[in-house]
């Protein structure tokens, strides 16, 4: 968890990115899509200022995830974020890249909904059944190690751009595909505040 002013230092990092309010971010070579509607593919957009390449943005309250390229460049993916109480944001690295990663519900998992993660306490192997969906990226922490948030891929589509997870963000499989080969390993990670004042804590 941020503290505030960990979180207005970040914050303050997003609007350059121009991430913040609408139309900041420019597609290249696309017409903006309609209010309401998720673009289907991931999209080649210029930022209003730039930011140090090979990164990755999660900005929660408008379901978008940015990996920063060269020349303030950026390709932008909508995602799906943790449900209220679980998204967690911070800096974080990509600690481990896995392909049909297998998957263990957490213990806090089992405890909140048992009916439904029980069943798993064993684990479940990789395959298109699996949460963690064709790949996944594994965020670590300085100090910490493996924080138990992911970067992975889903079958179903039409939680993008929803606030349903556990606090993993998550794109269409073929979206994780096309990131996952991207980003190396090291590669740091913002996931930003929600604007909702229970994500920051004060210091």
């Amino acid at each position: 968890m941020l503290t505030r002013r960990h979180a207005l230092t970040l914050g303050a990092a997003a609007l350059s990115l121009g991430m913040v309010g609408e139309g900041a971010a420019h597609e290249q070579g696309v017409a903006p899509p309609e209010a309401g509607l998720l673009p289907m593919e991931p999209r080649l957009v210029t930022l209003d200022a730039g930011v140090p390449a090979g990164e990755i943005h999660v900005v929660p309250d408008r379901f978008e995830l940015y990996w920063t390229m060269p020349d303030a460049q950026a390709w932008l993916y909508k995602i799906r974020v943790g449900r209220e109480g679980l998204y967690e944001s911070g800096r974080f690295y990509v600690g481990a890249k896995k392909e049909w990663p297998s998957w263990t519900p957490t213990p806090d998992m089992i405890a909140r909904e048992p009916e439904k993660y029980e069943q798993h306490k064993d684990g479940m192997e990789g395959g298109p059944n699996n949460p963690l969906g064709a790949r996944a990226l594994y965020l670590f922490q300085e100090g910490r190690g493996d924080t138990f948030l992911r970067i992975h891929g889903t079958n179903d589509p039409s939680t993008i751009g929803r606030a349903v997870s556990n606090g993993c963000a998550g794109l269409t499989n073929d979206h994780i595909r096309h990131l996952y080969d991207r980003v190396p390993l090291e590669s740091t990670v913002f996931l930003y505040p929600k604007t909702n004042a229970d994500t920051v804590t004060e210091s």
